[in-house]
């Protein structure tokens, strides 16, 4: 298989990954409301996780399936989200002790993400 065929299917995994997460969430943020606390409640607001397995799924059958230069360069840019969010998060966390509003753990995965498109796309900008 050749790098666009791997690239195709990889956004196609990931795109039915993502729709079936936004679907959960949705869906679950709904009907949980709905429902009273208890065991099916937390089982419905947790069912989004099954969309975020298949998306881990995808991203890591995408590496795996890259050369040796796309898979270091993968590599880098997640090194460079995860020391990005590290040290913004790090950060922070004084500012809340400073009196700042405290933020839910949902703030951390968006902005991992943006640092790592940001760390792919001035990679691309460099080298095209």
């Amino acid at each position: 298989m050749n790098q666009k065929q791997a690239q195709r299917r990889y956004l196609k995994e990931f795109g039915v990954a993502m729709a079936l997460y936004a679907a959960l969430v949705a869906a679950s943020a709904y009907a949980g409301a709905q429902l009273e606390p208890g065991a099916l409640r937390t089982a419905l607001l947790a069912s989004p996780v099954l969309g975020i397995l298949l998306i881990i799924r995808s991203v890591v059958r995408q590496i795996r399936h890259s050369d040796e230069f796309m898979r270091k360069t993968t590599v880098e840019h997640l090194a460079v989200a995860a020391a990005v969010t590290a040290g913004a998060t790090f950060t922070y966390g004084f500012l809340e002790l400073a009196g700042f509003p405290k933020l839910s753990m949902f703030f951390v995965w968006p902005l991992m993400a943006v640092a790592w498109i940001a760390a792919s796309t001035i990679t691309y900008l460099r080298n095209r």
